[in-house]
């Protein structure tokens, strides 16, 4: 049980509500955003000591029954609701060091899939595979040190090389808020791996904006169904992304296509052409 983190994450859904959210009156003047800690325990038909207790760290583990109330007061998502299990100890925990290597069969589907750009990422925004297209549409990722290929570091901490870019996306704030709310259930599945933890503290202390946006304590991506970079060689192409968990080792393959005959799957056959050195032009 992380109390300090399950306190934190319970505090900052409680003050993202609004009394009329859960069918309260506004009234007199709130001095502090959100729901008072009373009217989430009355909701949860919990002690307003205990929860009190909760979001300060000090309580002993509720128990699954006490969680449901919570959630349902706190109007959690599946996914939130997921999390604050993981944070109570009453889900189970990866405590292992989070997997990086990569089925064979995945392996070898990446590189039969025709003009699709597909990679494979780790639970903390490594690319761990890729195939040519890939490497042609966003980086030769071969030519780069392990550490440099985490996507989640490119984005807020800069790119190895000064004069690049995250693959010129068109949407960068919205790729980081993306990863935010992926690591910090990542962080709660393995509190043990020093790679994930260590990343997260690498983030919080070289980036302001991955700090604030820790701090909303948000852990529910939206799915990014279309992406759009700028190629130094084909200029703006726009592709569907397609994202699909591999959930026995925790990791992601995405796929990048886009429709037959279109200008974009024309620039994607091209780049399928061209290979991995377009992206230095």
């Amino acid at each position: 049980m992380d109390k300090q983190e399950l306190g934190a994450f319970l505090r900052s859904r409680r003050e993202r509500l609004r009394p009329e959210d859960v069918g309260l009156p506004s009234g007199p003047r709130r001095r502090t955003p959100g729901l008072r800690r009373e009217e989430v325990a009355v909701i949860a038909h919990i002690s307003t000591e205990y929860y009190v207790r909760l979001e300060q760290g000090r309580a002993p583990r509720p128990s699954a029954e006490v969680l449901a109330g919570i959630a349902g007061a706190l109007r959690l998502t599946d996914a939130e609701s997921g999390h604050l299990h993981t944070l109570a100890g009453t889900a189970p925990t990866r405590t292992a060091l989070h997997r990086r290597d990569v089925r064979p069969s995945i392996l070898a589907l990446i590189e039969r899939l025709p003009q699709t750009a597909a990679l494979v990422t780790s639970a903390v925004f490594e690319v761990l595979a890729w195939n040519e297209l890939a490497a042609s549409l966003m980086e030769d990722f071969a030519a780069l040190a392990p550490a440099d290929r985490n996507l989640a570091r490119r984005a807020f901490l800069g790119p190895a090389h000064p004069n690049a870019t995250l693959y010129g996306v068109a949407d960068p704030a919205e790729f980081r808020h993306h990863v935010v709310m992926s690591l910090r259930p990542a962080l709660a599945r393995y509190p043990s791996d020093p790679a994930v933890t260590g990343l997260v503290d690498e983030l919080l202390a070289g980036s302001p904006e991955f700090a604030r946006l820790w701090e909303r304590h948000d852990v529910q991506a939206a799915p990014m169904l279309t992406k759009t970079f700028r190629h130094p060689v084909v200029g703006e192409i726009t592709v569907d992304c397609d994202s699909l968990t591999l959930t026995d080792r925790d990791q992601s393959l995405v796929l990048y296509t886009a429709p037959q005959g279109s200008r974009d799957g024309e620039a994607l056959a091209l780049l399928n052409v061209l290979g991995p050195e377009s992206c230095g032009a």
